[in-house]
Formats: structure tokens, sequence, C-alpha cells
């Protein structure tokens, strides 16, 4: 199964989705990727703070629009990550098709990338690394 489509997803869609998705942007140049929010702040650009943790992978989001989860993103991801196990539960309520597709993206570790929303930068580097650390354990099943 190749994952040619992936959807990364949190609560906000300012944050944590935004820093995977372009990650994975940068890894996967090939591959669609985007990503949304559960209760996006529509239309809003990512957190500075965001921007900020991403100056050393040399990586600018300033063109990053946040968008509301809908049917039409789930249905066309092959797979869609997840910042926590609540996230996945409530994807997978809503659109039961997404069950075998949505995963947490802490998976392999074991851990969800805590939300930064609000908080020092700290927070925000710790969510970065922590999500950077995750995608390591995806990469031999994304390339």
């Amino acid at each position: 199964m190749a994952f040619d489509n992936i959807l990364v997803v949190c609560v906000g869609n300012i944050c944590r989705s935004p820093i995977a998705a372009a990650l994975l942007k940068n890894q996967y140049p090939q591959k669609n990727i985007d990503s949304a929010g559960l209760s996006a702040m529509t239309g809003h650009p990512v957190e500075p703070k965001s921007q900020q943790v991403m100056a050393p992978y040399n990586i600018d989001m300033s063109d990053h629009v946040a968008k509301q989860i809908n049917e039409n993103l789930v249905t066309i991801a092959d797979l869609i990550f997840t910042m926590s196990d609540s996230q996945t539960k409530w994807i997978e309520a809503r659109w039961p098709h997404c069950r075998g597709k949505t995963f947490r993206i802490g998976h392999w570790v074991n851990k969800d990338i805590a939300d930064p929303y609000q908080h020092d930068i700290n927070v925000f580097e710790a969510a970065c690394k922590d999500i950077v650390n995750s995608l390591e354990q995806w990469a031999n099943k994304l390339s």
C-alpha cells in the first residue's frame, strides 16, 4: 500500500499539524501532504512559535492557512495522522471508513504530541522534537 495522500490532523491546525505536514512535505516532496483541524481556526496562519521552531529545518510555513477537517479530506487520504488517541477515536467515530488508516503520529513511540498552543516556546520545541522522533519511526513505512 502506497501512502501517497497523507492528512495530518490536530485541533486548531495552526501548531502541530502544520509542523508535521511541513516536515513530511520536506521529506517526501512527491507525496500529497495536507493538514486540517478537528476544530480548526479556519483561515488563520500558522502560530508564529510553530514557524520559529521550524527555522533549524529551513522550512517556511508562511503560506499555511488553517482549515477544518471534512469528509472529502479524510476520504482521499491514504493515511491520517493524529496527535492523540482521542483524535483518532473522534475521526473513526465520525467516519467509520477511516478505521485502519488513522493513526496517532506517535504510534510507534506510544506517545501523544502535547498541544503547545498558548504556551512558551520550549513547549513548541518539545512538540516539534516529538513530531520529528515520531516521523522517524514511520520512515520505512512511508518511503
